[in-house]
This record gives C-alpha cells, structure tokens and sequence, in this order.
C-alpha cells in the first residue's frame, strides 16, 4: 500500500528523519485545513523539527505532487492536497477509516496508565488476522514517542482483546463491558462509520494529544 511512498525516503546522502506515520498524518491533517496548512503548524502537530518538516513538505510537493501551494491573491496561505494526494489517502482511508481523540477516564479500566495521557482511536477495516497478541501495536506506539497502544477486536458481536488464536464460539473469551462498547460504539457513529466484523481498535496513548495520535496511527500501521 505504502509503495508510492518509497520514493520520499530515496536520498543520495542523508536518509530523511520523518517517518512514514509522519507522512502519512501529514496526509491527513492537510485533508482537514482545506483552506491550506503552512510548515511550522505542520511542524507542531508531527512533533518533527523545522527542517524535517521542510524536507516532508518539499517531498510531498515536488516527489510525489500530492500536496501544493494554495495562493490568495498572489499570496501563500499554505499547502493543500492535490488530486494525486486525495487519491492516495482516499485509498488508505478504506482500511484506515478514523482517528479521532477519546476520553481516558471512561477506559481507565481497559488501558495501562490513564491517568495524565491522552488517547486517540484509529479504526482499521477487516485486519483482525494481522493482530497476534497486541505487542507489535504496542511497540509501534512507544518507537513513536507514546505511552503505548491497546488493541479490541470487534468479532461480529463483542469487542474483544487479543489472544494467540481465535475462536468466536468460545466463551470464555474477554470482552470488554457494555460501556466501554457503547462509547467506542457511539464514537465511531458520531462520525458516521460502522463497526464490521473482523474490525480493530486501536487506542494510542501519550503524554499530549499529539503524541496519542502519532501512536495510535502508528500501530495501526503495522497491521496494513
């Protein structure tokens, strides 16, 4: 999926410092400043420094043209996507449907350490196969700058977490409570998607909403 990527890490000298997470969150916050987002409020919510967020912007401009300058007037107001861009992140939003910040307090039972994090959801499509025990996802969020992730696996009828093998028959597979349920379940409507059976949750956790996201979004990606 992440082949038309590859090309933005290509360098003859320095290999760059953001990540793929960093693109492809990029990629998604521009889709949500349509009105254009320039480089240092890109640079706050990648949490990447001045010149790793100019490379990024450079990249996506002139490698793989996904985003451009929007101009007013003979003035910059920032960059936006492109055709190329919006096709690019409408094909990863089918697996990737939603990130979106949660309340900590309503999971502390289902999360290590909620007291003082924030969390970010990401909904991925049809990817409870990819999923061993969760560990990976975690990994991802702490290579990433957060707390670490947890992951639910919706089965058709319960969330439930992960284990080294599944059977939906078995009963005595964790779940977790109807509350819990009800709020991912409602979050996720909110924004008008729906639970599918073989979907999976992943919550990020970090030390501000930006980190959150970063983990969240790059747990996710190991299971693309």
């Amino acid at each position: 999926m992440f082949e038309e990527l590859e090309t933005l890490f290509e360098s003859p000298t320095i290999k760059p410092s953001f990540e793929t997470v960093h693109v492809i969150l990029a990629l998604f916050i521009f889709e949500d400043n349509k009105d254009g987002i320039g480089r240092y409020r890109l640079q706050k919510e990648l949490l990447i420094g001045s010149g790793t967020a100019r490379s990024l912007i450079k990249k996506l401009n002139h490698v793989t043209k996904f985003i451009r300058v929007l101009t007013d007037e003979n003035k910059r107001k920032g960059h936006i996507l492109t055709k190329s861009g919006f096709e690019f992140l409408k094909k990863l939003k089918q697996k990737i449907l939603l990130i979106e910040e949660g309340e900590p307090s309503i999971l502390k039972d289902i999360i290590i350490k909620p007291e003082g994090n924030h969390i970010f959801f990401c909904l991925v499509r049809e990817a409870i196969e990819k999923i061993s025990n969760g560990i990976e996802q975690r990994d991802a969020a702490i290579k990433i700058g957060g707390v670490g992730a947890t992951c639910l696996l919706f089965n058709g009828k319960n969330l439930i977490f992960p284990s080294l093998s599944y059977d939906y028959d078995e009963k005595g597979q964790e779940r977790v409570d109807e509350e819990i349920f009800e709020y991912i379940y409602t979050l996720i409507k909110k924004n008008n998607y729906n639970l599918k059976e073989n979907d999976v949750i992943i919550i990020g956790l970090g030390k501000n909403p930006e980190k959150a996201r970063l983990a969240a979004l790059n747990a996710a990606l190991t299971i693309l």
